[in-house]
Order: C-alpha cells, then structure tokens, then sequence
C-alpha cells in the first residue's frame, strides 16, 4: 500500500469550451499527500510549448510580465475553495487566452510519488447566442382580469461553430429574486418549477416552440399570483469530454409586466332574523353583486347549518344551482333565479327541526378558450338566523291512587290520565314518564329519581331505581285506555312510602316520519303512606349445665321473642368471642355455624376437620334454638352468644329482613391443673459448609404435674425465615403430626430435609447437602395434645421458641482444589510442548550460513546501508 499510494493533481478533462467575454474558472485539487493539510498552487499558460508563469498561492513573484496587470486588476485570480482545492478564475477571457493551462504544487512529501502537475485545454469561441423578446400585445404592460389568459413569447438561436444546446426558462420576478415558471431545458425536457406542477399537468401553463426560434408561454386562469415582470432567461450548455453538461454563458431579456385585477363579489341574503310558525313556508333570497363584466355565469349554493360558527364542510347543503342553471333535486324545497342577480329558497311546511342557519355560497365562473368553465371568485354570505315556533299542544294531566296499601306488601296502584285535549285528531301521540320523590317532614328537598319511562314508540326504559323489580315484575308499567296510564307495586314495602307523580309528553310527527316531542306536562304529587310500628326483638341464651370439664358437652338454647312482626321466621348464628391469646382468631369473633329462616344448617368459620362433626345447631320449638358442642377443649373458651335475625315473608314468596337481636354472652372457662410446656430450639454447629448435614434440635419441656408418654402428644413444624433479621414471612419446611406422618413442603435446591422423633420430649430436623439459601433463622411450633382422665384428647394453645440462625459457608480450599491442579497441570504441558517447537525451528528450519566480506576503513557506509 505505501508504494501505490502517492499524490495526485487532478483538473478537468479537456478541452474546455468556453465563451469570450465570459468568465471562467478552471478547478484544481490535490489528493494523497504528505505534509501540512494546506497546500499551493501554481498555474502556467501555454499556447504552443514553452509555458508562461500566470499566478501562486505562496508566490507573489511567481508572475511574468505579460500577466501582471490582469492580475493587479483582478482579471485574473485564484480562489481557494479548500484546502486542497483552488479554482483559476479568468474574467472577460478573449481569444488570446485559448491554449494549455498547467496547475502544479509544490512538494511536501517525504518520497516522490504520483504527479505533481496536470494540464488542461481551454477553447476559446465566438458569442453567437442572440435572445430577443415579443409580446402578444403591443404594449409592455398588461391588465388582466382574475380567470383571464395571456401569451408571451421570446426569440432565442445561436450561431456557435460548436455543438450547443439551448436552455429556455420563464421566469417571475416575486419581491427581488427571480422565480422560475416552466423550462424547457437543454436536454429537450419541460421542467415546471416549483408551485407550478399540478398548472403545468392541468395545461394551464404551457411552453410551445415556434418558427424562427420562438418559445412562448401561455397561463390560463390568470389569479392575483400571476401578477409581476417576467423575462426570458435563455442559458446555452456544451457537451463535455466527460460526458457531462457545462454552461457556458446565459442572457436573459424581460417581456412584459403582468397586472391582474381580482374579481369583486358581494353575497347578501335580503332578509334579516326570520321568525316562522311549524307548518308555514320559509322564503328567503340571496343577492350577488359583481364589477365582472364581459361573458359570466353565477352559481348559488343554499347551506343549513346548527350552530352559526359551523365551516361549511360541517353545514348541510339544501339545494344549489350551477353556471348552467341546473337546479338539484328536492321535495320540498325550491330554488328559482328571480333575475340576473337574485335567487329565492323556498321551504315549504316547516318545523321545528328547521330552526338553525341558513346561508347562500356564490362563485362566479368564466369560459376558457377551450370551452370549458372555470371558477374566478367564491364569497359566502352571513348566516340568517330562522326560528321555527312549534304548535304545542294543549292538555292536562290527573293522578289518582285507585289502590293504596294499608299494611306492609299491599299493593299499590296508580292511574294517570290525559284530560281537556284541545285538539284530539291532531297527529300527536303521548307517553308518560314515572317519578319518586322521598317525603320527609319540614322543608327538606329530594331530588326526585326515574321509575320508568316511555319513547315515541312505547317503548319502556326502566329508570335505577327499582331497575331490578321492575325485571321480576314486581312494579309493572301499563296503559289502561287510549288516555290513561297506569303503574302498580305488586308489594309495597316501607321504601315505597313516599310521593309519585307523572309526566305526560307530547310527541309531534314531522315531514320525515320520524316523532318530536313537543310538549312536557307534570301531574300534582299523590303521597303513598301507612302508620307501622317499630319491630321489636328478644333474644335470650341459657347455659343447660351449671359448670363442666373438658371433654364433656357443653349446650346451650336460644329463646327468642317479637313484636309487630306479622309471622316472623328466625334465623340463628352461633359466635364465640375467643380470649386474645388465640393467635388463629386475633380478632376475637368467630362465626361457628348458623341456621338459615328455611332451616338449613351451616359450618361458617369451623375449620377443624377432626370435629366436623362436633357442632350441632337445631331448631326445638318455632321461637326456640338448641346449640351443642361436644368434646370440648382447652382451646374452646371464650363467649358464646346467639345472633338472630328475624325474617317477614315478602311479595313473590320472598323472605324480607325485619330485624336484628343479639342475646347475653354464655361463658365456657376451664380451670386445669395440668403440666406446662415450654420449647427450646438447639444445635450444637450453627455454622457449617455447603455439603454438610445441619442438626437442629426442637426440646420440649414441663412444668407442674408430670405426665406419662402415652397421655401426651405433640404436633411439631418446622419454620424458617431467610434473612438475618426476622422482617421476612415465614416458610414452613416439615411438619409431624401427633400421628406420626411427615409431611415436607416443596423445596428448589437440591438439599434434603428428614424430621424424626428421638425421645418423647425431643424432636430433631436435618438438613442433607446444605446450600446458600439454607441459612436463616429457624424455629419449631409446637402444638401439645394431652388425654384426660374421661380418655379424650384435649388440645393445648400452641408454643413457639425462639429462633436460632443458621450460617452456611463455603470451603473454598475444596472448592479450587481440582480446578488449580488441572490448570497447573495443563500450563506446564503447554510450555514444556511450546520449548520443543522452538528448539526444533531453530536446529533445523531457520539455520543459515553468513559469508563475512571484507570491509575497507577508510570508506563511510551509504546513506541507505545506515
């Protein structure tokens, strides 16, 4: 790579074509060099073989004689476009000019590689482009009308010796810069520029070429934005020996100045605010006035809209009336021209939907010279705001009660009815709507709350309120007559107590078929209301036993008594309110079981599955409830009571809550005098290493009467919490249970646990293969079963000792025991093999024989053997 790589001056490839009288730079880079990233330059002309110094970028001597003055003057000059790359600018170039221009640079390598100079011919020829200009019009200015058309045209030829090609833009002058219109370009291509594509595709400007030389342009539909100067800017361009397309001079010449006059249009709706009865006719007209004069045709269009912000893509279109005067399809709405600037709407039988807007759009369309229209001018008027006044009907309205309840779950009934219709045959249809409203005494306001309601097609839409008894038919909407409606409670409960009234709405059929309504009418309230007395209720509990031992039953009965509740049935719930030692219940209440109104019994919150069986709640007389418990326990203190509800029957065979009672508390307390146990967690290497077995002892100990090991028990699980702290949720890892069985949870790593029992009182877990995630604090719970002197077992609370920390540690001596030998193992192989390859080279492949030759002292070593 060093030996390709050398510098490189690079200039065009000749020749160069060029115009006289017009300026020319010739470019010059280097590439590939060494040295300071700035280099210079120098250029010399030739016209036969010897070469004449013209100017330097370093030098200012570096100029002959017959280029000083050029150069003083700045005819001749170089500017530096980068650091590598300087352009030989010639300004007016003459004949004299033509011939070879050498760019060289300086040396600033370390070796001589690539050129250092390059040569470039410059032709020099006659300036034959000739551009003229001609108008369609006599005058240098024109004044159009907006929607107008024009041509201009210009005359461009040359009579270059060489093979030239003409560029011919259209250009318009916007502010101080020239904008181009449309191009027909050297290599015989239209460019339109740019705002002109979708015109110039549309043939609204045009460039056509014609007899001795002319290009012309033509714009159709001339607006505002047509006004200004425009020239003909004409650019001749010669084929390089590249390949490539070079300008060689451009002349422009300006054609004319273009006015154009915009079109005047006023749009007025003759009318102001209008106001009108449901069923008359609306008449409005629209008034255009223009300065347009010549061949024109008007198009009106009428919009309706709600709102008079409305765009007019959110209004409706009634009707419209093209430049052909061809008027759009409709019913019942008409558009006439009254005259040249006049145009009527008429709407005929209107109603109140009719209310809104209404305004008139205008345009004012010409013809172009191929027959077709365009659009010059759109204004739209101020929106006229009509009011259509609706024929309310005229009629009143009457509630009564025809049925009022006496007692709880009565039935209600209630008629609403139509009376004095002014206007019977009129094409009116009603429906009604139901409210409630809660009565309170004083002058307390509620807001009233929707039972039901009808649409205009009878439809009933229940309302929140009684939503769901309105759907099992216990309130039921009809219509008795043609002008009576009725609503009635099948049973009315103490919500229902209250006041109701009606709403009668009057609905209109308008000219779409479709039904408006138009009138609301509210009857006067009728109240629904019974004198009740408040229900009472009684509840008593009785402990049948005086005093009882564990292991006994314990019974209990409820005696319940009512007032003002018609044929009341009970429903019953056992509670117990446990000491707050109990850690399963810390609340203190628990629900144990209950009996429904329809007799059904119920385990609630008894979870024991070894006593299923020993609850039993049971119903002994109508107003009487029976509780046992059998084989009580230790852990069965507390208070007991009976919560009753009592239940009234309903409407549709439903039972409805009347009333709650709470009896007096029955306690359950044991006086026991047996042992007292206490537990103690202990392991003689809390600290050990993965792969080894931790032992982990749970003792338990008695205080007070001792007891035999068959007349005790225990439960005993395995707790750990793994963090140093105890700030973690516990997880259980085994259980015994006073059976025997053993049961462990599910575990990830690949230790092992076994849980035995080693003596009566002493229960040992071991962890096989500990891992990491063994550590932590570990704990047993113990739960004691001890057998009273009747041979039941008895449950005691349970005990939980205190935790002891478990550490697992690694042995790292064991760990990198293997990995260290077989590394030093493999590394010395490696080294012993990587000698004998190195030996064995140097032996026998890379042996050579050196031959000394005699020096001579008095001689110095060459540059390059040193």
């Amino acid at each position: 790579m060093a030996l390709c790589r050398g510098r490189i001056v690079r200039v065009p490839k000749g020749p160069l074509i060029r115009v006289v009288g017009t300026e020319v730079a010739i470019p010059c880079s280097v590439s590939d060099y060494d040295g300071p990233s700035e280099q210079n330059f120098d250029w010399e002309f030739s016209r036969d073989t010897d070469f004449v110094r013209i100017v330097s970028t370093w030098d200012s001597t570096f100029t002959s004689e017959e280029y000083q003055k050029r150069v003083g003057r700045g005819d001749i000059k170089l500017r530096r476009s980068s650091n590598d790359a300087v352009e030989l600018v010639i300004r007016n170039i003459q004949p004299a000019d033509q011939g070879r221009y050498k760019c060289s640079t300086p040396s600033t390598d370390a070796t001589v590689q690539g050129n250092y100079d390059a040569e470039v011919q410059v032709k020099v020829i006659s300036d034959g482009l000739s551009v003229s200009g001609s108008k369609a019009r006599s005058s240098a200015s024109l004044r159009l009308s907006e929607g107008d058309s024009f041509k201009l045209r210009c005359s461009a030829s040359t009579t270059s010796p060489e093979h030239t090609h003409l560029h011919v833009s259209w250009q318009l002058r916007s502010g101080s810069s020239w904008r181009d219109i449309l191009s027909l370009t050297h290599e015989g291509k239209f460019q339109p520029g740019p705002g002109y594509e979708e015109r110039y595709r549309s043939g609204d400007v045009r460039l056509d070429t014609g007899a001795n030389d002319t290009y012309g342009l033509s714009v159709s539909q001339a607006s505002s934005a047509d006004g200004g100067a425009y020239r003909c800017l004409v650019s001749e361009w010669v084929r390089g020996a590249d390949g490539s397309w070079q300008k060689i001079q451009e002349k422009s010449v300006e054609i004319a100045t273009v006015s154009v006059q915009r079109t005047a249009l006023d749009v007025v709706i003759s009318t102001s605010n209008v106001s009108v009865t449901e069923r008359d006719s609306l008449d409005l007209t629209c008034n255009i006035t223009t300065d347009r004069s010549g061949i024109f045709q008007a198009e009106v269009m009428w919009y309706f809209s709600v709102s008079p912000d409305d765009t007019l893509s959110d209004a409706q279109l009634l009707l419209s009336m093209d430049h052909d005067s061809v008027v759009s399809d409709s019913t019942l709405i008409s558009l006439s021209h009254v005259d040249r600037n006049s145009y009527r709407l008429l709407v005929r039988d209107v109603d109140v939907e009719d209310s809104g807007y209404y305004f008139c759009e205008a345009a004012i369309w010409v013809p172009l010279h191929n027959g077709s229209w365009h659009k010059v001018v759109e204004r739209t008027s101020a929106p006229v705001s009509v009011v259509v006044t609706a024929l309310e009907p005229d009629y009143d309205v009457f509630l009564n009660a025809s049925k009022t309840p006496k007692f709880s779950d009565d039935p209600t009934e209630l008629n609403c009815r139509i009376t004095n219709i002014q206007d019977p045959e009129a094409n009116i249809r009603f429906t009604v709507s139901w409210y409630y409203r809660q009565h309170l005494p004083g002058d307390d306001v509620v807001a009233e709350e929707l039972l039901a309601s009808m649409d205009a097609d009878w439809t009933l839409l229940p309302g929140e309120r009684g939503r769901e008894r309105i759907q099992n038919g216990e309130i039921i909407f009809f219509k008795k007559s043609a002008d009576t409606f009725s609503l009635r409670i099948q049973w009315t409960s103490e919500s229902d107590r209250g006041d109701y009234f009606c709403v009668i709405s009057a609905w209109s059929r308008h000219r779409n078929n479709s039904w408006v309504k138009s009138k609301d009418v509210t009857s006067a309230p009728v109240n629904i209301f019974w004198a009740t007395q408040d229900y009472t209720l009684t509840v008593e509990a009785v402990k049948l036993k005086p005093f009882f031992v564990a292991g006994h039953t314990f019974e209990m009965t409820c005696k319940v008594s009512s007032k003002n509740i018609k044929t009341p049935r009970y429903s019953v719930l056992i509670t117990a309110e446990k000491p707050l030692t109990d850690q399963s219940n810390p609340n203190g209440t628990t629900r144990i079981i209950s009996l429904s109104q329809d007799s059904v019994v119920r385990l609630e919150d008894w979870t024991d599955q070894t006593r299923v069986d020993g609850v039993v709640l049971e119903k002994v007389q109508e107003n009487e409830f029976r509780y046992r418990m059998y084989q009580t326990q230790a852990s069965d203190a507390g208070l007991y009571r009976c919560v009753v509800t009592a239940w009234s029957p309903g409407g549709g065979g439903m039972w409805r809550e009347a009333v709650n009672g709470l009896s007096n508390p029955i306690q359950i307390d044991f006086q026991t005098s047996g042992p007292v146990f206490n537990v103690s967690v202990h392991s003689d290497s809390p600290t050990i290493y993965q792969g080894e077995v931790a032992d982990l002892l749970c003792i338990i100990t008695m205080e007070g009467m001792p007891l035999e090991p068959d007349d005790m028990s225990f439960d005993v699980s395995w707790f750990a919490v793994r963090s140093f702290a105890l700030d973690r949720e516990p997880i259980l890892l085994a259980s015994l249970d006073r059976r025997g069985i053993v049961s462990q949870s599910r575990r990830n790593g690949s230790s092992d646990l076994s849980l035995e029992r080693i003596s009566p009182l002493e229960f040992r877990l071991r962890v096989h293969g500990c891992e990491d995630h063994d550590f932590g604090n570990h704990y047993c719970e113990v739960t004691p079963w001890v057998r009273s002197a009747t041979g039941a077992w008895q449950r005691e609370p349970d005990i939980r000792a205190k935790p002891i920390f478990l550490s697992v540690k690694m042995d790292v001596l064991n760990a990198f025991k293997y990995p260290l030998l077989i590394g030093i193992g493999l590394a010395t192989a490696i080294g012993l093999l990587s000698c004998l390859i190195g030996y064995c080279s140097s032996r026998w492949c890379c042996k050579k024989e050196v031959q000394e030759t005699r020096r001579e002292r008095r001689r110095l070593m060459s540059m390059e053997m040193d």
